[in-house]
């Protein structure tokens, strides 16, 4: 499966900006991110949630070197956040090997068929807890957590975990076309 084509509004440091806010909007498309790469992508409901803050991006984070050796390019956290909030996040999570994805609109996340109504929680559309892995642009490892549906009482989180997804990938090697004789 193809990754959907879209475009993120995203703020980026300029230094030429003076003033406590040197930061510009930058619009990012889903090639920016994912074309000519092999990428881990997660997603979950939201930036400064619990199980968000205290386990899933810290341990992306902490296991990247991992993931690397597994012929990772990049790992990206992706929320229905818009990109003041998902910078706010990423600045104290101190997060610096994860890249963070705000899809303020939800269009991306509609478009995985994962967005899903929090209102329970008061969040609104939200993204269904999930991660990839993609190659190129296509989707060659899905995650999504168990137990899909609007205004979920519970929040699972296994197999979108970084320990999960590691292990699948060393377990799921890409073929390498020189080693056939």
């Amino acid at each position: 499966m193809q990754l959907p084509k879209v475009a993120f509004q995203t703020r980026v440091r300029d230094e030429s900006i003076e003033g406590p806010n040197p930061f510009r909007w930058e619009e990012k498309t889903t090639d920016d991110y994912f074309k000519g790469k092999r990428v881990v992508l997660f997603s979950l409901p939201g930036a400064f949630t619990p199980t968000c803050s205290t386990y899933q991006l810290p341990n992306y984070e902490k296991l990247f070197g991992e993931f690397q050796e597994e012929g990772i390019d990049a790992i990206y956290c992706l929320s229905v956040n818009d990109a003041f909030v998902m910078n706010k996040w990423g600045k104290d999570q101190g997060v610096e090997n994860v890249g963070l994805i705000p899809d303020g609109s939800g269009e991306f996340t509609r478009k995985m068929g994962m967005l899903v109504k929090k209102d329970n929680l008061g969040f609104g559309y939200r993204s269904w807890r999930y991660a990839a892995i993609i190659e190129d642009g296509e989707i060659v490892g899905w995650f999504p957590e168990a137990g899909f549906e609007d205004d979920c009482p519970t929040d699972p989180y296994e197999v979108s975990s970084p320990e999960h997804v590691i292990t699948w990938l060393r377990d799921n090697k890409p073929f390498d076309k020189e080693q056939v004789a």
